[in-house]
Protein backbone atom coordinates (compact mmCIF):
# COMPACT_ATOMS: atom_id res chain seq x y z
CA UNK A 1 0.00 0.00 0.00
CA UNK A 2 1.43 3.47 -0.86
CA UNK A 3 2.59 5.60 1.92
CA UNK A 4 0.40 8.60 2.58
CA UNK A 5 -0.72 11.16 5.01
CA UNK A 6 -2.82 8.83 6.77
CA UNK A 7 0.19 7.26 8.06
CA UNK A 8 2.11 8.07 10.50
CA UNK A 9 5.87 9.44 9.68
CA UNK A 10 9.33 10.80 10.13
CA UNK A 11 11.43 12.15 8.09
CA UNK A 12 10.07 13.76 4.61
CA UNK A 13 7.40 11.68 1.93
CA UNK A 14 9.68 12.65 -0.65
CA UNK A 15 12.96 11.00 0.66
CA UNK A 16 14.98 8.36 -1.61
CA UNK A 17 14.54 5.65 1.20
CA UNK A 18 10.72 5.02 2.51
CA UNK A 19 11.01 2.31 5.10
CA UNK A 20 7.45 0.78 6.03
CA UNK A 21 7.33 -1.17 9.22
CA UNK A 22 4.23 -3.60 10.04
CA UNK A 23 4.47 -3.73 13.91
CA UNK A 24 2.93 -4.95 17.01
CA UNK A 25 3.90 -3.29 20.41
CA UNK A 26 4.62 -6.55 22.44
CA UNK A 27 6.22 -8.19 20.34
CA UNK A 28 9.73 -8.22 21.56
CA UNK A 29 11.82 -8.60 18.10
CA UNK A 30 9.48 -5.66 16.74
CA UNK A 31 11.04 -3.87 20.13
CA UNK A 32 14.69 -4.79 18.51
CA UNK A 33 13.89 -3.58 15.32
CA UNK A 34 12.10 0.15 16.64
CA UNK A 35 16.01 0.78 18.82
CA UNK A 36 17.71 -0.48 15.16
CA UNK A 37 15.71 1.98 13.07
CA UNK A 38 16.13 4.89 15.68
CA UNK A 39 19.86 4.57 15.76
CA UNK A 40 19.80 3.70 11.41
CA UNK A 41 17.71 7.23 11.51
CA UNK A 42 20.58 9.24 13.21
CA UNK A 43 22.91 8.03 10.32
CA UNK A 44 20.99 8.19 7.15
CA UNK A 45 17.74 10.42 6.36
CA UNK A 46 14.80 8.98 5.26
CA UNK A 47 11.23 8.36 5.27
CA UNK A 48 10.29 5.89 8.25
CA UNK A 49 6.49 4.85 8.21
CA UNK A 50 5.12 2.62 11.15
CA UNK A 51 1.45 0.45 10.82
CA UNK A 52 0.03 -1.20 13.04
CA UNK A 53 -0.06 -4.91 13.08
CA UNK A 54 -0.75 -6.18 16.03
CA UNK A 55 -0.97 -10.44 16.55
CA UNK A 56 -3.55 -10.20 19.13
CA UNK A 57 -3.11 -14.67 19.33
CA UNK A 58 -0.36 -14.04 20.20
CA UNK A 59 0.27 -10.59 22.15
CA UNK A 60 -3.08 -9.73 24.15
CA UNK A 61 -2.14 -6.34 24.98
CA UNK A 62 -1.02 -5.10 21.26
CA UNK A 63 -4.56 -4.19 20.00
CA UNK A 64 -5.11 -1.72 22.99
CA UNK A 65 -1.51 -0.69 22.95
CA UNK A 66 -1.95 0.45 18.67
CA UNK A 67 -5.24 2.00 19.92
CA UNK A 68 -3.43 4.01 22.93
CA UNK A 69 -0.90 5.04 20.18
CA UNK A 70 -3.87 6.49 17.89
CA UNK A 71 -5.38 8.39 20.83
CA UNK A 72 -2.20 9.72 21.68
CA UNK A 73 -2.01 10.58 17.25
CA UNK A 74 -5.19 12.34 18.27
CA UNK A 75 -3.53 14.90 20.34
CA UNK A 76 -0.59 15.30 18.28
CA UNK A 77 1.58 12.63 20.19
CA UNK A 78 2.03 9.53 18.04
CA UNK A 79 5.44 8.99 18.49
CA UNK A 80 5.84 9.80 21.94
CA UNK A 81 3.54 7.13 22.69
CA UNK A 82 4.80 5.22 20.50
CA UNK A 83 8.34 5.03 21.95
CA UNK A 84 7.22 4.63 25.57
CA UNK A 85 4.85 1.84 24.25
CA UNK A 86 8.16 -0.12 23.08
CA UNK A 87 9.87 1.17 25.86
CA UNK A 88 7.58 -0.85 28.33
CA UNK A 89 6.71 -3.96 26.29
CA UNK A 90 5.87 -5.39 29.00
CA UNK A 91 3.62 -3.49 30.70
CA UNK A 92 1.07 -2.54 28.32
CA UNK A 93 -2.26 -3.25 30.56
CA UNK A 94 -5.27 -0.25 31.11
CA UNK A 95 -3.48 0.97 34.07
CA UNK A 96 -0.20 1.57 32.50
CA UNK A 97 -1.12 2.78 29.40
CA UNK A 98 -2.99 5.70 31.64
CA UNK A 99 0.55 6.61 33.13
CA UNK A 100 1.96 6.64 29.61
CA UNK A 101 -0.72 8.75 28.91
CA UNK A 102 0.26 10.98 31.95
CA UNK A 103 3.74 10.68 31.10
CA UNK A 104 3.65 12.41 27.89
CA UNK A 105 0.68 14.86 28.73
CA UNK A 106 -1.90 14.20 27.16
CA UNK A 107 -5.38 15.45 27.97
CA UNK A 108 -6.68 12.57 30.04
CA UNK A 109 -10.63 12.81 29.18
CA UNK A 110 -10.28 12.22 25.84
CA UNK A 111 -7.76 9.60 26.12
CA UNK A 112 -9.79 8.05 28.22
CA UNK A 113 -13.31 8.30 26.03
CA UNK A 114 -11.01 7.21 23.10
CA UNK A 115 -9.93 4.24 24.40
CA UNK A 116 -13.33 2.98 26.41
CA UNK A 117 -14.86 3.83 22.71
CA UNK A 118 -12.68 2.03 20.95
CA UNK A 119 -12.58 5.46 18.72
CA UNK A 120 -9.59 4.38 16.93
CA UNK A 121 -9.92 0.34 16.33
CA UNK A 122 -10.79 1.10 12.44
CA UNK A 123 -7.87 2.91 12.20
CA UNK A 124 -5.74 -0.05 13.34
CA UNK A 125 -7.61 -2.31 11.30
CA UNK A 126 -7.49 -0.25 8.41
CA UNK A 127 -3.44 -0.93 8.98
CA UNK A 128 -3.59 -4.92 9.54
CA UNK A 129 -5.70 -4.81 6.28
CA UNK A 130 -2.89 -3.14 4.10
CA UNK A 131 -0.21 -5.60 6.05
CA UNK A 132 -2.24 -8.57 4.64
CA UNK A 133 -2.71 -7.29 1.29
CA UNK A 134 1.23 -6.51 1.20
CA UNK A 135 1.72 -10.12 2.45
CA UNK A 136 2.80 -9.80 5.72
CA UNK A 137 1.70 -12.57 8.16
CA UNK A 138 4.00 -11.77 10.96
CA UNK A 139 5.91 -9.00 12.71
CA UNK A 140 8.22 -7.20 12.11
CA UNK A 141 7.80 -6.58 8.86
CA UNK A 142 10.12 -4.36 6.61
CA UNK A 143 9.39 -2.77 3.41
CA UNK A 144 12.09 -0.98 1.86
CA UNK A 145 10.63 1.40 -1.02
CA UNK A 146 7.99 -0.93 -1.67
CA UNK A 147 10.56 -4.30 -1.55
CA UNK A 148 10.16 -6.74 1.33
CA UNK A 149 13.50 -7.03 3.76
CA UNK A 150 13.51 -10.88 4.14
CA UNK A 151 17.23 -10.61 6.10
CA UNK A 152 18.18 -11.01 9.58
CA UNK A 153 17.27 -8.17 12.08
CA UNK A 154 20.48 -6.92 12.35
CA UNK A 155 21.51 -3.45 11.76
CA UNK A 156 24.50 -3.56 9.62
CA UNK A 157 22.59 -6.04 7.07
CA UNK A 158 19.72 -3.29 7.11
CA UNK A 159 21.93 -0.76 6.10
CA UNK A 160 23.25 -2.65 3.61
CA UNK A 161 19.62 -3.58 2.25
CA UNK A 162 18.80 0.38 2.67
CA UNK A 163 21.99 1.50 0.28
CA UNK A 164 21.01 -1.48 -2.09
CA UNK A 165 17.49 -0.60 -2.88
CA UNK A 166 18.25 3.17 -2.59
CA UNK A 167 21.17 2.23 -5.38
CA UNK A 168 18.67 0.82 -7.28
CA UNK A 169 16.44 3.33 -8.02
CA UNK A 170 13.65 1.45 -6.95
CA UNK A 171 10.60 4.16 -5.36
Amino acid sequence: MPVSKHDHTQGGMDASVILVEYGDYQCLSCGEVNRMIQKIQQQIQLCFVFRHFPRTHLHPQAQKAAEAAEAAAAQNKFWQMHNTLFANQSTLDNGYLLQYAHEIQLDIDPFLRHMTDHVHAERVTQDIESGIQSGVSSTPALFINKIRYRDAWDMERLLIAIAQVKNSGVT
